[in-house]
């Protein structure tokens, strides 16, 4: 399934353990969860109590080593009193495998038997060995089982596993840095005056913008739940959202359509639906607007002198003319692509200038940075006193950018009069 039209680029093998969008017989049922990991052994020696200890649930994300080498992605859920999610593998030379991952409680550690299926080299859909046999030479055995230990403390998740082949690997990934201050040093600017004055003068449709009300780390709303697993996501949540909202929605969505789903997601993001989207706009001041709304008039009075709002600036142009960008929902090696969906249904995407990014990255603010040097540079950031909230809100209002122009709507016009007949 992809979001967007558009080659993903570069072919890139992956297998190890996972599922995704299929249609025929064991993949079919790897996806509806029929298939599961069994569990053979867990966590009778855990230093934790059967549901406490270290959460596993999230992103993980390294290089592993073994039989051969290459990248593997984790991705987990916390299911209340056992964690389940999906793992992938990524080697450069041979097939890529998933697994379904089930754990039978929240204990520190577990051993289980899962079964593998191969993932499409060309689209990195689930698939079985029939689809992708001719994809490679024709000695290449793939394993079809895994007997896999997880053990994981605050910091670390340690992985390592053995196939029905004899292959075998190891990988030690580090816990996301996600929630730790920020690396981004921001530029020498102060004011609103100054960060009016500066953007104005960068070359218009080149940068893209985002507000926030914090110097946290960019994180999309998925991940900021704690989730992990983007193949359930799309499986359940999406399908789920797409039942309900069909009866509300004046347009039916085909989410076959790539132009589509993408707009889907983009809508229901816009709605308040936690999704691996970001939210991006092309307007420095309405990226402004977003750092500032959500912050009352009392809090800015009392706030002290270095509590900062931040405004991220995005080279759009020279990131997509240097990164790959992959629309594909099936992917899952780290990536950070640009999307700029239709507006169907959607009313504020116009007004809002907006456009979204979509990755499968936690720590998106440490995966940009990776990619910098001293040559390029993608990703600035302005952080702004707090305490200039009216003055900024009240410039904003004379330029039109309102909370009634950018929702169009009652809940958008309710909000622009409350800002302007209440001083809260």
């Amino acid at each position: 399934m992809a979001l967007a039209h558009g080659a993903m680029g570069r072919d890139v093998p992956g297998y190890f353990f996972g599922v995704l969008l299929h249609r025929r017989g064991f993949v079919g049922a790897f996806i509806r969860g029929d298939v599961l990991a069994q569990s053979i052994g867990a966590s009778r020696h855990s230093a934790f109590p059967s549901n406490e200890g270290p959460r596993m649930n999230g992103h993980w994300y390294g290089l592993y080593s073994g039989s051969n080498t290459g990248q593997i992605v984790i991705e987990i859920d916390d299911r209340g009193e056992y964690f389940d999610g999906s793992a992938y593998v990524y080697s450069p030379s041979g097939p890529g495998l998933f697994a379904y991952i089930k754990t039978i409680d929240k204990s520190d550690r577990a051993t289980l038997k899962a079964p593998l299926a191969p993932l499409d080299p060309r689209s990195g859909e689930i698939t079985d060995w029939k689809g992708v046999v001719n994809q490679f030479p024709n000695n290449t055995i793939i394993p079809n089982e895994a007997e896999v230990d997880f053990e994981w403390d605050g910091q670390c998740l340690i992985v390592k596993w053995k196939t029905n082949i004899g292959t075998f690997g190891i990988a030690e990934l580090p816990k996301s840095e996600v929630e730790n201050t920020s690396n981004c040093v921001p530029l020498p600017i102060t004011c609103w005056s100054e960060f009016k004055d500066y953007v104005t003068k960068l070359e218009h449709y080149r940068y893209i913008f985002r507000g926030q009300s914090t110097t946290k780390r960019l994180r999309t709303p998925f991940h900021r739940t704690g989730r992990g697993d983007m193949r359930r996501f799309f499986l359940e949540d999406v399908s789920t959202l797409h039942r309900h909202l069909s009866a509300r929605t004046r347009h039916w969505f085909d989410l076959t359509n790539p132009m589509q789903n993408a707009a889907f997601l983009n809508l229901v993001q816009h709605h308040g639906y936690p999704t691996p989207l970001l939210d991006w706009t092309y307007s420095p001041f309405v990226a402004a607007f977003f750092a500032y709304q959500r912050v009352k008039r009392s809090e800015a009075a009392a706030a002290p002198e270095d509590r900062k709002v931040r405004i991220f600036i995005f080279d759009k142009f020279q990131w997509c003319s240097n990164i790959q960008q992959i629309l594909s929902t099936t992917v899952r090696w780290p990536h950070f692509s640009i999307l700029e969906p239709v507006a169907i249904g959607n009313e504020r995407l116009i007004p809002q200038q907006a456009l979204s990014s979509f990755t499968t990255v936690d720590d998106i603010e440490t995966y940009i940075l990776s990619k910098e040097s001293d040559t390029k540079q993608f990703l600035q950031v302005i952080d702004l006193p707090l305490k200039e909230r009216d003055n900024v809100m009240r410039e904003l209002g004379l330029m039109g950018i309102t909370a009634g122009s950018l929702f169009p709507g009652l809940d958008g016009a309710c909000e622009e009069l409350k800002e302007r007949f209440f001083r809260l």
